[in-house]
């Protein structure tokens, strides 16, 4: 009776140890801000360290922490992080709780490796950033938190580490506090979590410290728990890429894969790509048996009822709600090589299994990692961020990286030397360039066949009694405000516009409309306290638009001068509206 009961204890442990929700956390942030101290302390204190591994520990000639045990030891494997007391690869321990288990990537601070930062965040739940208490935000942990904001990791958790050396001052956490969650609004991270904590004394990871009564919310274990995990992909139309096809005989034809979004069930309809034929899911065959349902991250094989050609690389996808397929798009690069990127060279894109050849063909702007602003470029560095137009030479079949990690994202591979060269989030298909004739061609047929009824741009002028125009302010919206106020009260007709409010893809048309309408438009930045941002496509499209009527008050020089000044010019240019006529042409949207 005690061997049934203690096997009906173990089969019932094991069962829990199953149903509990597995977490995928990465650490991040610049160089010795004590990421491996933390992973170390977090294991330590969980009791999820073997005692092999605390006395091999303990025997180390390498201690740096001044302590008996230097606890970043317990993730810093290498025998050069050990001597050089820095992370260089990404080292991944694994954990559990009575509410979870925990996969946790251990990745390096040096810029040199931020690559292999990449690499741990891409998988990720949630992103523990940590902050030196004593040297505030860093190059890295702008980088690195933009890079957790571009592989859409929702959740970010900042921790404000070595509070021990800012002798537990409240005023210390809470000016980084400030500090990190500007960055993350600015970002696009909605998820923020601070915490202080000290990984060399073990204050607020697991347990509570004494010394910061001040502080209430969570310690670092507590938040692990707790933190909400999202789903895959939101995303319910069925994405199946194809690995392999099984037949180990006449009589069985399966096509193996990872459910890549959605589910699947025998009798539902699939579509493949790219031959766009067609079938039905007969079967879901696995080694454990058939399935009723697939869903999201299992592997399976599928069998179809109609005989239609399929291999590698393919892809089986809800027929009334399919992927882009296109061999020109836009995405968001990471370079991870000595090399810089080439435009127009040919590298080998990996996508869902799939190889293409592909090439750059146009750097929109790279990323300013210090402002987050996007300047113009014309090559991208090793650690480098950058938005690129790529064209390949067979279509690829893809989502948005926002909808779904795995279609929407691709490596690049350097075909000589077969090294991953740069990481792909994908954002939009592009048209290509008949497309693009042939929509130009339409536009400039439908132009010429206006009716006498269209009310023109130089009829909305006649009628205002002044020409439009384009402002870029970089001032705070009080005084954009205030500016509007002064031109409406002269006569001219106005928009005040936030540029954060409207989505980047419909600008275009939306200001080629107010353009049409022949009225001013005042473009602010965004911000309350005018510290805003343009981006570099915003003043070339405000350019295409206006021309010589594009004033751009938001330039560095601009931004640092005397406001009234600024001001002062605004409506001395406004006036130049009424005294010029002619020459305003309507803008394609």
């Amino acid at each position: 009776m005690a061997a049934t009961a203690e096997s009906i204890s173990l089969e019932r442990f094991l069962a829990l140890e199953q149903e509990k929700e597995l977490l995928r956390f990465t650490t991040a942030g610049s160089v010795d801000d004590g990421k491996s101290t933390l992973i170390g302390r977090l294991l330590h204190d969980c009791r999820a360290i073997y005692e092999d591994q605390l006395t091999s520990v303990r025997k180390s000639r390498v201690n740096r922490s001044g302590k008996a045990l230097d606890l970043s030891l317990l993730t810093d494997g290498l025998r050069a992080e050990r001597e050089q007391g820095i992370t260089i690869d990404v080292a991944y321990r694994y954990f559990s709780t009575a509410r979870r288990k925990f996969i946790i990537a251990d990745t390096p601070g040096h810029e040199q490796y931020t690559r292999n930062m990449a690499t741990g965040a891409s998988t990720a739940d949630l992103a523990v950033i940590l902050i030196d208490a004593s040297k505030g935000l860093l190059p890295q942990t702008r980088r690195h938190s933009y890079i957790a904001s571009l592989l859409g990791i929702s959740h970010v958790l900042a921790a404000v580490n070595k509070m021990d050396v800012a002798a537990y001052r409240e005023e210390v956490f809470s000016r980084l506090r400030e500090d990190f969650s500007a960055l993350a609004r600015r970002l696009g991270i909605t998820a923020v979590q601070c915490i202080p904590v000290s990984a060399l004394e073990g204050d607020n990871v697991v347990t509570r410290g004494e010394k910061m009564p001040w502080y209430s919310g969570p310690t670092l274990l507590e938040y692990l728990e707790t933190v909400p995990i999202r789903g895959n992909t939101g995303m319910q139309a069925l994405r199946f890429p194809i690995q392999t096809v099984i037949r180990p005989h006449a009589g069985f034809r399966g096509f193996a894969g990872r459910v890549a979004a959605g589910s699947v069930r025998p009798g539902d309809a699939v579509l493949a790509l790219p031959s766009r034929q067609r079938a039905r899911v007969e079967s879901i065959a696995t080694f454990d048996g058939q399935l009723e349902c697939a869903s999201v991250s299992q592997s399976v094989t599928l069998t179809l009822t109609e005989e239609i050609d399929l291999s590698r690389g393919d892809m089986l996808v809800s027929p009334d709600s399919p992927p882009h397929v296109s061999g020109r798009f836009s995405a968001m690069v990471v370079w991870l090589h000595a090399t810089p990127l080439e435009l127009d060279r040919v590298y080998l894109a990996k996508h869902a299994g799939r190889y293409v050849k592909a090439k750059a063909t146009r750097l929109r702007f790279r990323v300013d990692i210090n402002t987050l602003a996007e300047r113009s470029a014309d090559t991208l560095e090793m650690n480098g961020i950058a938005s690129v137009e790529f064209e390949t030479t067979q279509p690829l079949f893809f989502d948005s990286y926002e909808r779904n990690r795995v279609t929407g994202s691709l490596i690049l591979i350097d075909p000589l030397t077969n090294a991953t060269v740069g990481a792909a989030m994908l954002r939009e298909a592009l048209p290509d360039a008949a497309e693009g004739a042939r929509a130009a061609a339409a536009f400039e047929e439908h132009r010429a066949s206006a009716t006498e009824h269209q009310v023109t741009l130089e009829e909305r002028v006649a009628r205002r009694r002044h020409r439009p125009a384009i402002f870029a302010l970089a001032w705070s919206r009080a005084n954009a405000e205030a500016l509007e106020r002064a031109l409406f009260s002269r006569g001219l007709d106005t928009a005040l516009l936030a540029l954060h409010e409207i989505p980047v893809a419909a600008r275009r048309a939306f200001f080629s409309a107010l353009w049409n309408l022949g009225i001013v438009i005042l473009a602010c930045s965004g911000s309350q306290s005018g510290d805003g941002e343009f981006w570099p496509r915003d003043r070339e499209l405000f350019h295409e638009l206006a021309g010589e009527s594009f004033f751009d008050l938001a330039g560095e020089n601009v931004r640092g001068g005397d406001v009234q000044r600024e001001f002062d010019r605004a409506l001395r240019i406004a006036e130049t509206l009424r005294s010029k006529s002619g020459g305003s042409e309507t803008r394609e949207e």
